[in-house]
């Protein structure tokens, strides 16, 4: 009989969800019984499928043709799982290679649990709330909303919602686990149902922890073992669209298990919470991108007003001041016109650079010249623009200087403060991570090595860049001033890094990351509300720098609108004319490129309509290996003319 089945529902998580099934394949090994391993692929964008297909032969792989949300994917896992117990495990976590036993033994000792959820780390090693959770009845549901469990976490009254008064060291029953790690009891599950399919993402969890709490079983929160959950990968938590899922889902949760009464209340105050909440967050969002741009507007609004008034009182040769719609329409016409040239030209990139900036200064002072010819009403001084000019690219470097001075500690825009990291591993996994670092051209300095055993013995032969032993690891991170470690999952257990993670001093703090054993990607995350990051080697293409990226969307929308424009000439030549205009809406939103990467099994950009190796010049089909070749090359050197020779020679293909 199955002792165990773990379901794992994926999208677009390719390198966390590598490092996922790693983890679950050891702790399945020492939990000696047999184990069944799902995922669900939601229709990934990326190599999400393909990888699990090569690296996890055992695991049981269920592909969608759409994104059908996390109730619908895992319960069409459960439906096939014949476990005595069956985890429901997001594909962002690691977990210990005791987690899976420590846990069964758990349930084994305890007949009337039928949920279990344990102690989760955000990728940092700091404990995560939502591990323990009481159930959201309005008046906890209010506290939530408007910030007063944030405000007192450790209240009996206002902490209800993460239990944050309850001893995280110590099991506990609760109302409500999470479904990031929710470990269910067969039998229980057989008798409440399985989860909801009404909640696409969020809110699940909390319907399916109350049904087995209201059919008399109990939810645990178990401390004995520990996982991390990076958090923030598949949905971005700051997004409007977090805001609107997340609290319509408890619009649901209280329509369907509080009285009328009750729920048109909660689902009034949630409401109007959405609204305020999702303004918020698109206030917050757009204050963030442009805070940059205002500040520029800001200097240059007040240098050309000093310019102006200078001008005015010493060199105008008719001592007039000027109309008061130069400073009211053409200064800031002027200013957004320098502003939007810089932004094209890459000057709020990062990192930044000096020429970027002149160039876009020098690009959009040609062009207000050029178009203020045409229009003799507003044809004011040439040597203000000019001067303008001169003072944009003064004011534009001087904040970035001031910026970059005052985090960075020096004055070379192009260079932030290198990494000062270590790596935590064997000689041979070090010296793997140091060509990797190189290849993805990411910007460290590295210290040496720190081995995982616990010998103090120095390597024989030495090592130059031995440093300790993971022992030694707070003194050696006081001693040289790290800033980052990346542990080798080759050899270091993941219980091992979880530890490590937890009990190491949060100041100074110090970023973690993780090579799982056999993958060319180092992973890890910063933040618990952040989504996680990754050095690929990928990442020093061309097509991966954010100038090219935004020419790349500008391309896109400008061909967006002209195949709307032909469409009726477009549609009768197309190979397959029902897919064009599909392709033209998800194009626009974003959801595609018309020229992409399709068949290189390191990408993870959007899916693309054509690809470079569609459109070769040859009639023979092409291998898989050619095509790849074409692709690395395409995004290698990657420049905006390429998509034009594409879009060119593939314009019958637009359809698919």
């Amino acid at each position: 009989m199955v002792k165990l089945s773990v379901v794992i529902v994926s999208y677009n998580v390719c390198y966390f969800l590598e490092q996922t099934l790693l983890s679950v394949r050891q702790a399945a090994a020492e939990l000696g019984e047999p184990v069944e391993v799902f995922v669900v692929d939601n229709n990934s964008t990326d190599t999400s499928a393909a990888m699990v297909q090569q690296r996890f032969p055992e695991v049981i792989l269920l592909q969608n043709n759409d994104n059908r949300g996390f109730s619908r994917a895992n319960n069409q896992a459960l439906r096939l799982a014949t476990g005595q117990y069956q985890l429901l495990l997001n594909p962002d976590t690691l977990v210990a290679e005791d987690t899976f036993r420590r846990c069964c033994d758990f349930l084994d000792a305890h007949p009337r649990c039928g949920g279990l959820g344990v102690m989760m780390l955000d990728g940092q090693g700091r404990f995560l709330p939502e591990s323990k959770r009481g159930l959201p009845t309005p008046v906890v549901a209010f506290y939530k909303i408007f910030g007063l469990a944030r405000l007192f976490p450790g209240s009996r009254t206002f902490g209800r919602y993460h239990l944050g008064f309850l001893d995280k060291h110590e099991p506990h029953e609760v109302a409500v686990l999470s479904g990031a790690f929710m470990l269910l009891r067969q039998a229980a599950l057989a008798q409440v149902g399985l989860l909801d399919e009404d909640y696409f993402m969020y809110g699940e969890d909390i319907d399916l922890s109350y049904r087995l709490t209201q059919g008399g079983w109990q939810n645990w929160y178990f401390p004995g073992t520990r996982i991390l959950h990076y958090k923030g990968e598949s949905t971005k938590r700051t997004s409007v669209n977090y805001v609107l899922v997340f609290y319509r889902a408890m619009v649901i949760f209280a329509r369907k298990h509080f009285a009328s009464s009750q729920a048109g209340a909660v689902s009034l105050l949630i409401n109007s919470a959405i609204w305020l909440r999702a303004g918020l967050a698109l206030a917050q969002r757009l204050a963030t991108a442009a805070t940059p741009m205002l500040l520029d507007a800001g200097l240059l609004y007040a240098g050309i007003y000093l310019l102006k008034s200078y001008w005015e009182a010493t060199l105008k040769s008719v001592r007039a001041p000027f109309p008061p719609q130069y400073m009211l329409v053409a200064v800031p016409l002027y200013i957004a016109t320098w502003l939007t040239t810089t932004w094209l030209s890459g000057g709020y990139d990062h990192p930044m650079r000096a020429r970027r900036v002149l160039r876009g200064v020098a690009v959009g002072t040609v062009l207000i010249s050029a178009v203020s010819n045409f229009f003799d009403n507003w044809r004011f001084s040439k040597a203000l623009i000019v001067l303008g000019g001169g003072w944009a690219v003064a004011a534009l470097l001087g904040r970035r200087l001031l910026s970059h001075w005052l985090r960075h500690g020096n004055l070379r825009l192009s260079q932030g403060q290198p990494k000062t990291l270590a790596i935590v591993g064997s000689a041979a996994e070090s010296r793997r991570v140091r060509q990797l670092l190189a290849q993805a051209r990411v910007p460290s300095k590295i210290i040496g090595y720190i081995r995982p055993g616990g010998s103090l013995a120095p390597p024989i032969p030495p090592q130059p860049d031995y440093l300790g032993t993971v022992a030694e690891l707070p003194a050696l991170l006081r001693l040289y001033g790290l800033t980052e470690l990346i542990f080798c999952g080759q050899d270091l257990p993941a219980s091992q890094i979880i530890d490590l993670m937890a009990s190491l001093p949060a100041r100074p703090p110090v970023a973690y990351k993780i090579l799982p054993a056999g993958s060319q990607y180092i992973i890890g995350s910063s933040h618990k509300d952040a989504p996680g990051d990754y050095y690929t080697l990928n990442s020093s293409w061309r097509l991966s720098q954010p100038a090219q990226r935004r020419n790349k969307r500008l391309l896109d929308l400008v061909a967006c609108l002209l195949v709307a424009l032909g469409s009726p000439l477009l549609l009768p030549a197309q190979r397959r004319p029902r897919g064009l205009l599909p392709h033209l809406l998800q194009v626009l939103r974003g959801r595609r490129s018309w020229v992409g990467l399709r068949y290189l099994p390191e990408a993870t950009r959007q899916a693309a309509v054509l690809s470079p190796a569609d459109a070769a010049p040859t009639d023979a089909p092409l291998t898989e290996a050619a095509r790849q070749r074409l692709e690395r090359l395409y995004a290698q050197d990657y420049e905006l003319a390429f998509d034009l020779g594409v879009l060119w020679r593939g314009w019958r293909r637009l359809g698919g």
